[in-house]
């Protein structure tokens, strides 16, 4: 005879409501317009692909995905090649002087987006400091109205998205690793490409993830010191819906964007780790901690 005493019922718990709020919130402004984009770029004017095919075979559209794609690769290559040693220096000096280098890092960030972009307009303009210094060297570059002019301020706006995760990865490495390779006749280059690179890739990916993602989406910045005839993916989607009202051509350039984003996100969950909203990485799921 059993004695398993039969299970009570227990009402479900009503802990999921805490975030009910946020679900309604995210989903209100967020999952609705995502669907009636999607909706409208695949019913408009009728039930079709056309609007999706029209994005490859429009040779305008074609050719705006490609500066853009070039674009947000140069700028995550510029932040890169500024950020890493930064982020690598905040974890080698004190802490005073470390709180100083996150300042000068935060302090931009904190900003207005525009009055930055607003600055390096006054710097990057013809008969600007930057434009002087070059020619009074021999040279004659235009910054203003120019993708290198956009490139150069949107590596310094999105720098933080580079320093921070980087420097959230190269804190949790252990030196003692180095001074071991070293201790055993490891070369500096050697014990640095072999022991610390790998530890940090996880932070290098978030970083270049963060960077190269928002360069596709960036507004601002194109529309001040860019030009018409050098318009990124983001101006393109404005003049579609503000000036062309083709709201479905627009959709589907921006579902073309989303998908692009959430597959570079994949593979960057894959090869470096799970990425958090700030950058911190869980090196479970990484080779280096198995």
């Amino acid at each position: 005879m059993s004695n398993a005493r039969p299970r009570r019922w227990r009402p479900p718990s009503a802990s999921w409501l805490l975030v009910a709020p946020a679900l309604v919130l995210v989903t209100a402004i967020l999952f609705v317009p995502l669907g009636e984009s999607f909706l409208r770029s695949v019913s408009s004017p009728t039930w079709t692909l056309d609007n999706y095919t029209g994005l490859f075979t429009d040779g305008v559209t074609v050719k705006v995905l490609v500066r853009t794609a070039r674009t947000a690769a140069e700028v995550t290559v510029v932040a890169f090649a500024l950020g890493y040693p930064y982020a690598y220096l905040l974890t080698r000096v004190g802490p005073r002087a470390r709180a100083v280098m996150l300042v000068v890092v935060l302090v931009p960030f904190w900003t207005s987006v525009m009055a930055r972009n607003f600055a390096w307009l006054l710097i990057l303009q013809r008969g600007g400091p930057v434009q002087a210094v070059v020619s009074a060297l021999g040279g004659h570059v235009t910054f203003v109205g120019t993708t290198l002019g956009v490139t150069i301020a949107m590596s310094q706006v999105l720098l933080p998205f580079m320093v921070l995760p980087l420097y959230s990865s190269l804190s949790g490495i252990d030196r003692r690793l180095l001074l071991a390779a070293r201790g055993l006749g490891s070369s500096p280059l050697a014990a640095f490409w072999k022991i610390y690179w790998p530890l940090s890739r996880g932070g290098v990916v978030a970083g270049l993830i963060f960077v190269f993602t928002l360069s596709l989406g960036f507004y601002v910045t194109p529309a001040l010191l860019g030009s018409p005839q050098q318009s990124l993916v983001a101006q393109l989607l404005a003049e579609r819906t503000t000036q062309l009202l083709d709201f479905a051509g627009a959709g589907a350039l921006g579902m073309l964007g989303l998908v692009a984003t959430l597959v570079l996100v994949a593979w960057a969950n894959r090869v470096g780790g799970t990425i958090s909203a700030i950058g911190v990485v869980a090196t479970s799921g990484t080779k280096e901690s198995r």
